[in-house]
């Protein structure tokens, strides 16, 4: 059966200004757009009152192994997303070696999660989206090949620069990786062991990626003490490898970096002057979210998670990692140093001992467990085997918006899915269109949807969708302008938004009246060519 919209106001993505107009889908596609006469055949969607958009498309999830647990991924589609890509900062599902199982889940786990529910064995990107495909997912899933697993498979998780040899083996399993349909490369360069890298293997593995036209996505080196090095480094990779670069969730942390803005935004406008295609992303919040292990040196991280067990366990090796916190390493970002233990919440533990951590914050954990904060937070990772989740305050409202209307801005979730998660996960495309349109008037309603919609779909080459146009592909969200907005809090951040009325995903109708229908129709979308496609 066809699907008629009708009576709603249509912003396509393109940032027209909206318009009255009908909308007719059949089976996947958009067929029709304008004042279409209705038949019996059709279901009817009023859309009167409401705004009739593209499906929101997030450039940075973490619903890597979720999406195999519970493959509906309700905090993304009950806000609109019908897209989403994964294998985000460098360290995600595959590929994966037999070998390296065991070590790799623990890596993994304060990121994504852990279970024994699924098989492991499935070694590579081509094996991994199978098993998407298999469970058939609600929303569409692309895939980034993440640079830390293309090293582990390589070299193993040890500290140590590659041979020449390692370089060319990284190399091919890149190459190997896009020929399944990675649509790009991503990193991150303070997570072990993308943090182990210097710039002139990423540059040699990003010219693979350029050959396919894919994009590189990177968690700068530095977002705080060395931002303006950092951004140095991403855009001489851009520059050497003819990669195109996009940032991941671009900001500055600390109050004392904050006047390091305005040179960070001129070395936006040097890379573009250059020719470098640049982009980033961003969530519209003041607080980010990762895995507690990060407050760790890097060099507990040498070797993997058991050696940072073993490292944890040993008191005068934590006297030396206080001592590092407390007096910095150059070149390390310090989130201790630029958001204090005072405003880090942990945010989601493995086990039922220490589900009473909780939604504390490091320095109220120390009083709850009656020891030095930095001893509660250890004993938490070492008891939680490093799988612990945190949220972290870091900036303010006014440079949200700041980046918020760069032209090199689309809009993301970077939702970590455990626990008491960052209320972003469930709420940062309504919070987008609520507060920072209807409340703020920082961004038109047209800026907004673009920046959620076409901006991405463009970006990273995904074909036929982020507008709403004739021949496109059938992912629309239906939203209520006067009541969009996120409900999900720091404290209670498990609500779904309200005002999304209505979300299609490839033609069947997922999100009906604000209530999830039960229908999975999302597919796995791999890059061919030079486009990302079905």
């Amino acid at each position: 059966m066809s699907i008629l919209i009708v009576g709603g106001t249509v912003a396509d993505g393109s940032k027209r200004p909206g318009y009255q107009a009908d909308v007719l889908l059949d089976k996947n596609k958009i067929v029709k757009i304008g004042r279409i006469e209705r038949d019996e055949s059709m279901e009817i969607i009023d859309a009167a009152g409401l705004v009739v958009a593209p499906g929101f498309i997030d450039t940075h999830s973490h619903s890597d192994l979720q999406v195999l647990m519970e493959p509906e991924v309700l905090p993304k589609v009950m806000q609109g997303i019908t897209t989403e890509v994964l294998g985000q900062d460098g360290i995600s599902m595959a590929p994966l070696p037999a070998a390296c199982i065991s070590s790799w889940r623990k890596n993994l786990a304060g990121l994504d999660g852990d279970t024994d529910k699924i098989n492991w064995n499935y070694k590579d990107t081509q094996g991994y989206l199978k098993m998407i495909e298999e469970v058939k997912p609600g929303l569409n899933e692309c895939y980034l090949v993440p640079h830390g697993n293309i090293r582990m498979e390589a070299m193993g998780l040890e500290n140590r620069l590659p041979n020449k040899e390692e370089i060319e083996k990284m190399c091919r399993i890149t190459r190997r990786e896009m020929e399944a349909g990675a649509i790009g490369l991503s990193t991150g360069l303070i997570y072990m062991p993308c943090a182990y890298s210097r710039s002139e293997e990423i540059i040699e593995i990003c010219k693979v990626v350029a050959e396919y036209d894919g994009i590189f996505v990177i968690h700068q080196r530095s977002e705080a003490d060395t931002i303006l090095d950092s951004m140095e480094e991403v855009i001489r990779i851009g520059r050497e490898s003819g990669v195109k670069i996009h940032y991941s969730h671009f900001k500055v942390c600390g109050r004392k970096n904050w006047g390091k803005i305005s040179q960070v935004l001129e070395l936006l406008e040097k890379a573009k002057a250059e020719g470098i295609q640049v982009s980033f992303d961003q969530y519209p919040y003041v607080a980010g979210s990762t895995m507690l292990g990060v407050i760790l040196p890097p060099w507990v991280h040498d070797g993997g998670t058991d050696k940072v067990l073993e490292r944890l366990s040993d008191r005068e090796l934590r006297k030396k990692m206080v001592y590092d916190i407390e007096h910095g390493i150059p070149g390390w970002d310090n989130f201790v140093d630029f958001a204090g233990l005072d405003q880090i919440f942990v945010t989601s533990v493995k086990t039922g001992k220490n589900q009473d951590a909780v939604g504390l914050s490091l320095t109220d954990l120390g009083r709850l467990r009656g020891k030095d904060p930095y001893d509660a937070a250890f004993d938490l990772l070492y008891e939680e085997e490093n799988a612990v989740g945190m949220v972290d305050f870091y900036g303010t409202e006014e440079h949200v918006q700041l980046f918020m209307k760069r032209p090199e801005m689309n809009a993301c979730t970077d939702g970590l899915l455990g626990g008491k998660p960052h209320p972003r996960v469930y709420g940062a495309f309504p919070r987008i269109l609520g507060k920072y349109v209807r409340e703020d008037r920082a961004l038109t309603l047209e800026e907004a949807v673009y920046k959620m919609t076409k901006k991405p779909a463009e970006t990273f080459l995904i074909h036929k969708r982020g507008e709403i146009r004739e021949g496109y592909y059938a992912d629309i969200c239906i939203f209520n302008p006067d009541t969009v907005i996120d409900k999900g809090t720091f404290t209670d951040p498990v609500q779904f938004p309200e005002g999304i009325e209505y979300v299609i995903i490839n033609g069947k109708i997922a999100v009906h009246k604000g209530k999830h229908t039960g229908k999975r129709s999302g597919t796995v979308l791999r890059k061919k060519g030079k486009e990302v496609m079905e």
